[in-house]
């Protein structure tokens, strides 16, 4: 069994797509200079037997830490080889944890002031050019299980350190050119045609209401269907749920 205390870090990465843009599966080339998501109640959990996401079973927490103040964050801060943010860094019992909650809350201030998701920056494509500003109202909440990718995350020993990572893939809202168009990412994704149609001028400065009043009736509903998808651990899946508000 594991005993004594160490440092866990919960991290916020929005991965390359944010930190060095990309090519939407429409063709437009994206890059972001703000990427503002606020985080609250962010919880880190060692659960026996291990939480699927993807089943009905409950999170079953031997141990549970966290913190329950929101934090904004901007998930396009750094340069192309910055590390995944931190939000939160732990005091911790050791052990290994293997699930990871949160939820996407309103700015209480700031830049993205009411908004729990806000994104700033520009899109080209054929020689146009659009400014955009898109800020999301929706509130979510995420509950994951354990981190999937190259490394292992969540250890944490007595006397050392440990982080487990709040992943967020907007490629599942614009899609990506370097995958086949017929990939299950690409056949799901708004892309970025239906935004820049709302745009004057080469400006876009749009809020969830006007959204879904400039919107078709289906790109609103699927925008509204992928931005649950956006939470990840890793590669690992998670649970959601909208918050009432």
């Amino acid at each position: 069994a594991d005993t004594g205390s160490g440092t866990l870090t919960i991290r916020a990465n929005g991965e390359d797509f944010v930190r060095q843009g990309f090519t939407t599966k429409d063709g437009w080339q994206v890059s972001f200079d703000h990427v503002y998501v606020t985080l609250d109640d962010v919880k880190a959990y060692q659960t026996d037997p291990p939480f699927d996401p993807q089943t009905s079973e409950t999170l079953e927490a031997k141990a549970e830490v966290g913190t329950d103040q929101a934090i904004t964050i901007d998930l396009a801060e750094g340069d192309d080889s910055a590390e995944p943010i931190p939000v939160a860094e732990l005091e911790v019992p050791a052990g290994r944890y293997n699930a990871l909650s949160w939820q996407m809350v309103s700015a209480p201030d700031g830049a993205a002031q009411g908004y729990p998701l806000m994104l700033e920056g520009n899109a080209t494509k054929d020689g146009e050019t659009v400014d955009f500003v898109l800020q999301i109202s929706e509130e979510l909440s995420f509950t994951c299980g354990d981190f999937v990718g190259d490394d292992r995350k969540g250890l944490v020993s007595d006397g050392d350190s440990g982080d487990v990572e709040a992943t967020f893939h907007f490629d599942h809202l614009f899609g990506d050119a370097e995958t086949p168009a017929d990939d299950d990412l690409n056949v799901g994704a708004l892309g970025f045609d239906p935004l820049a149609a709302l745009a004057q001028d080469g400006q876009l400065a749009v809020n969830s209401d006007d959204l879904e009043a400039q919107l078709s009736a289906e790109d609103y509903q699927i925008l509204m269907e992928l931005l649950p998808s956006l939470g990840h651990v890793g590669e690992g899946h998670c649970e959601e749920t909208k918050l009432t508000t």
